[in-house]
């Protein structure tokens, strides 16, 4: 199964990375993919997810194909 993880702004910065493509051999969560496309990192609090564009929670099942994205909380002021 393969899926393609794209990182978005200061998580791009952080991980040294925009984009991965994994293969996994069973079936995974958005919070499986963080872990294997980081390195074991820790997520950090209140990363957006999302899975073709839609935004999931991290326990949210992948499906061959699909794209994974991770953003930075938003803020504003």
């Amino acid at each position: 199964m393969s899926i393609n993880v794209q990182f978005f702004a200061s998580l791009r910065e952080q991980l040294g990375k925009q984009q991965v493509t994994l293969e996994f051999t069973r079936p995974v969560t958005v919070l499986d993919i963080w872990s294997q496309a980081s390195d074991g990192l820790k997520m950090p609090n209140n990363t957006l997810c999302a899975i073709n564009m839609e935004y999931v929670k991290t326990d949210a099942m992948a499906n061959d194909g699909d794209e994974v994205a991770f953003f930075p909380p938003v803020t504003g002021g």
